[in-house]
């Protein structure tokens, strides 16, 4: 079937249906009449034999897609050339084309790493959505495969989910090719990571690279051989010595010589390193010397099974390169092997430079590795940076056993990582202050040493308290980097470190109180992280940790917070703990308080949220009384302000924000909220403050909305937007901004906003939430203002997942759809869609709907001419008393129902002044078509 032609024109028309625009908006982007958009829009449907309008605007986007310039792929650039290899090159590319997960399989140094590499960049074209390489050598443990590959791709950890899950909803429409380097140490790890990745990600590819199988379905082996020695002096093993040795000398070995460099490729089985090795040494050794040193050593290493000879010709050129290294030499090599990444020479005379190794002697030592290629110099914006080959790095560290150092050099390796991570949080603490960010590039390249010495603190009882200490360091480190899994893991591990005692003794007091101050910061960081069960458990912990500590009181406290936890984050929990449960964690809470300010903040909190469900739980109670719920929270909130707790009296604040809320008291429930963001405003950022800004900020957004406080939605919605907490979730991060800016009239804005919406929705693995749904649907809303249909639709599906099907039925949703009708004219099916009044969907809209609810159906009642339509309009005028957006609203329906046009235009200007200006154009086109122009 032929290619339909499409003109330029036509090509630009397409191009703007794709950004949703209306026919009078691209007639005035391109300067031509209606008609004619008209005219190509047509044209447009019958070319590409489409539908309808919609299918236009999606082909439009996939054709954008499809031109966008591709990812460069994200691979290591090798310092040398890649020579040889043409049959394993071209073998090993078709396995990958037609095979989702292929592994390179063989010893350390036969060249797995750069033939994968190769073929990846060969592959490149092939991958719209980037090609990705991800080393785990330094990868502490299994546990953070799904951690390394998240930090190349650039994910960030997605509200109740786990870094693997967080990947697999990034790449799960993508194509896309993730090389995985050095799995062998993680195999543990990564099989399980590659089962969900490929089940979740259809268009994902894997090209690994280990010593040994990964053992997961889908797996094709690629067992990568030796260099070839076939041809002799012409083989691509002997090629490969050439080029290295051409490159050590300055000048190219005698082609007289070819034979003999012939065979020491062959006694070395053509492993690619071991050859690497050797030609590091001809400009001084020559091929006698060659031949000669490696004869003796590999007749050492002889014997044994077939299979191993391969591994033994590594080991032979490591040791002979070795031997003739100086003393000195030597002991740096295997020192530095502490390192798992680049490092600096200053950092190498801290770890390395003890006796008989003069610290002043370090710089030059390393320049004569570099120069024997057992080190590779890394160039970076920061200086000068070496590291071994991981063959090599494992060389050293058994060497470094071997010679009773290991201790020595990994004990000082543990305290430059304690010095490292001390100045971090001292630059992440002034930078802060500076809002600015460099230090986390100073933290990307320091977090795994911390995580390999931290894991070998842990191990040994006599550093356990420095490993406690790392810790802790590495878990303010982790928050303030958003990496909020890890900082929880770290403070949860370091309460096991304080209680894990080098002696063997009972645990004392001031490790247990230790232990329960880091578990109360571990539950305040799944709170970040919306982790509900994970807060109820560590703050359970934690209670435990104080009584062995001897503080009741504590314990109070943190049972209190357990209890007020399984209620105001309900939504939060996968398993939800028994209603039986919490209330015997509240009677245990009372039992043990002491009646300070404190732990009687918290139990006035805990009894306000279970026994008056002042937040509004999954699980409360109908029984309460609003006004016995204001009463439980403003006591909570009195006591809270007693005890000088700006992060309690938060929590107390948002309880009576909602009690109010469900009294019929927006502008209380607004008043709360917004002294919730003044009391946190100067608060110092820690994962307590920081959950409850932003928790603070959605809930003033959002009652801002309810009172018609246009303008004030939409800062406190800009500031949670820009919440560093919230740089990862965008979805919830614009989600109230998008309806504030709806209601605005800010169409442009919604429009940019729910494309940022929509993309984290989908990447967070779309999610449902109280606030999503609203969001989607106010994006809805609209383009069903605009004309567009198809998009409208497709916003209403995305509404329909995000959020429930009774909030849209009943509650936002029939705000924003008899909007919609209004403006098109259609006040029977506007009246119809809202109907109810709003006593009868109270449970929906005595949040932040009522109001507009209200408002919204009287102007339907009066447009409608519904027979009662003046009766609903007095009896909404109280209930929406002092929202400037509503009054207005119920003035203009009291102009029309009165039939008197100059007033209905003259809403126009209290509109405008509430910060509605779609309302504003809408009053002056009403009193157009009511004759009062």
């Amino acid at each position: 079937m032929p290619t339909p032609v499409i003109s330029p024109r036509e090509a630009d028309v397409l191009a703007l249906l794709g950004e949703h625009l209306s026919n009078a908006e691209i007639a005035a982007r391109l300067f031509i009449s209606v008609r004619t958009v008209e005219s190509h829009t047509s044209s447009l449907l019958r070319k590409l034999a489409l539908p309808d309008r919609r299918a236009l605007s999606r082909r439009a986007v996939e054709l954008a897609r499809a031109e966008r310039p591709r990812p460069a792929p994200a691979l290591p650039a090798p310092l040398t050339a890649f020579v040889g290899r043409e049959r394993e090159r071209a073998a090993l590319a078709v396995l990958l084309a037609d095979h989702r997960q292929v592994t390179a399989v063989g010893p350390g140094g036969v060249g797995k790493t750069r033939l994968a590499v190769a073929v990846a960049a060969g592959a490149a074209d092939g991958f719209a959505d980037g090609v990705w390489f991800v080393d785990l050598a330094p990868v502490a443990g299994p546990d953070r495969v799904a951690a390394a590959v998240a930090a190349v791709l650039g994910v960030g950890e997605q509200p109740g989910q786990g870094l693997d899950e967080a990947v697999c909803a990034a790449l799960a429409e993508r194509r896309a090719l993730l090389v995985l380097d050095n799995c062998e140490q993680v195999r543990d790890g990564v099989a399980p990571f590659l089962e969900r990745l490929l089940a979740a990600c259809p268009q994902v590819r894997v090209l690994a690279t280990s010593r040994a199988r990964l053992l997961v379905p889908f797996e094709r082996v690629f067992p990568v051989p030796p260099l070839s020695r076939d041809g002799g002096g012409t083989s691509e093993a002997v090629a490969l010595f050439v080029e290295r040795a051409t490159a050590a000398a300055g000048a190219a070995p005698d082609p007289a010589l070819r034979d003999g460099i012939a065979a020491v490729c062959e006694r070395l089985d053509g492993m690619a390193l071991a050859i690497e090795l050797a030609a590091a040494r001809w400009p001084t050794l020559g091929l006698d010397g060659l031949r000669a040193g490696l004869s003796d050593q590999l007749r050492i290493l002889a014997g044994g099974p077939r299979a191993d000879e391969r591994h033994r010709s590594v080991r032979a050129v490591l040791d002979w390169s070795h031997d003739l290294l100086e003393p000195a030499d030597r002991a740096l090599l295997r020192r530095v092997s502490a390192f798992v990444l680049p490092f600096t020479a200053g950092a190498a005379v801290a770890v390395a430079g003890f006796a008989p190794l003069d610290p002043g002697a370090v710089a030059d030592g390393l320049g004569r590795l570099a120069e024997q290629s057992l080190l590779t110099v890394v160039p970076s914006a920061h200086g000068t940076r070496y590291r071994a080959q991981e063959t090599i790095r494992q060389y050293g560290a058994e060497l470094l056993d071997g010679a009773g150092e290991s201790a020595r050099a990994r004990g000082r390796h543990l305290d430059w990582c304690l010095s490292g991570a001390d100045g971090l949080a001292r630059a992440a603490d002034e930078e802060r202050q500076l809002r600015e960010g460099d230090w986390q590039a100073g933290f990307d390249a320091l977090a795994e040493e911390l995580r390999t010495a931290l894991a070998w603190a842990a191990e040994r009882p006599e550093r356990r308290p420095d490993a406690r200490r790392l810790a802790l360091g590495l878990a303010g480190l982790a928050f303030d980097r958003h990496l909020l899994g890890e900082a929880q893991q770290r403070l949860e591990q370091a309460a096991a470190l304080a209680t894990a005692l080098a002696d063997g003794s009972p645990t004392d007091a001031a490790d247990a109180a230790d232990a329960a101050d880091a578990l109360r910061e571990a539950a305040r960081v799944a709170g970040c992280r919306r982790l509900g069960d994970d807060m109820y458990r560590l703050h359970r912990a934690a209670a435990a940790a104080a009584l062995d500590a001897g503080d009741p009181a504590g314990a109070a406290r943190d049972l209190a917070t357990a209890a007020t936890v399984a209620h105001r984050f309900s939504s939060t929990f996968a398993r939800l703990p028994a209603a039986a449960e919490v209330t015997a964690l509240l009677a245990r809470a009372r039992e043990l308080s002491d009646g300070s300010a404190t732990a009687s903040a918290a139990l006035a909190l805990a009894e306000a949220a279970v026994l008056a469900d002042a937040y509004g739980s999954v699980q409360g109670s109908p029984d309460n009384t609003a006004r016995e719920t204001v009463g439980y929270a403003e006591r909570a909130v009195d006591l809270a302000r007693r005890a000088g707790d700006p992060v309690a009296e938060s929590a107390a604040l948002d309880a009576l924000s909602g009690a109010h809320s469900w009294a019929g008291e927006p502008f209380a429930a607004a008043g709360a909220a917004r002294r919730r963001v003044e009391l946190l405003a100067l608060a110092p950022r820690t994962p307590a403050t920081a959950h409850e800004q932003v928790d603070a900020l959605a809930m003033a957004a959002a009652t801002a909305i309810g009172v018609g406080e246009l303008d004030r939605a939409r800062q406190w919605g800009r500031r949670l937007a820009g919440h560093p907490l919230t740089a990862e979730v965008g979805h919830h991060a614009t989600s109230w901004l998008l309806v504030a800016d709806a209601f605005a009239g800010q169409e442009e804005d919604v429009l940019a906003g729910g494309a940022r919406f929509l993309e984290a929705w989908e990447q967070g693995g779309r999610p449902r939430s109280f606030s999503l749904g609203p969001a989607a649907a106010a994006v809805a809303m609209v383009h069903g203002l605009r004309g567009d249909d198809g998009a409208r639709a497709s916003w209403l599906a995305v509404a329909g997942r995000a959020g429930t099907e009774e909030e849209h039925r009943h509650g936002y949703g029939a705000v924003f759809d008899a909007t919609v009708l209004l403006h098109r004219g259609e006040a029977g099916a506007a009246l119809e869609r809202i109907s109810p009044a709003p006593e009868e969907v109270w449970k929906w809209v005595s949040w932040v709907w009522l109001h507009w609810y209200a408002a919204v159906r009287v102007e339907a009642s009066v447009l409608g001419g519904h027979p009662e339509a003046r009766e609903r309009l007095a009896g909404a005028r109280a209930a929406v008393a002092g929202n400037p957006v509503a009054e207005a609203q119920l003035d203009r329906a009291q102009a029309l129902l009165d039939g008197d046009p100059a007033r209905v235009r003259a809403s126009a200007a209290a509109f405008a002044s509430a910060g509605s200006s779609y309302q504003s154009a809408r009053s002056l086109r009403l009193a157009d078509a009511a004759g009062g122009g």
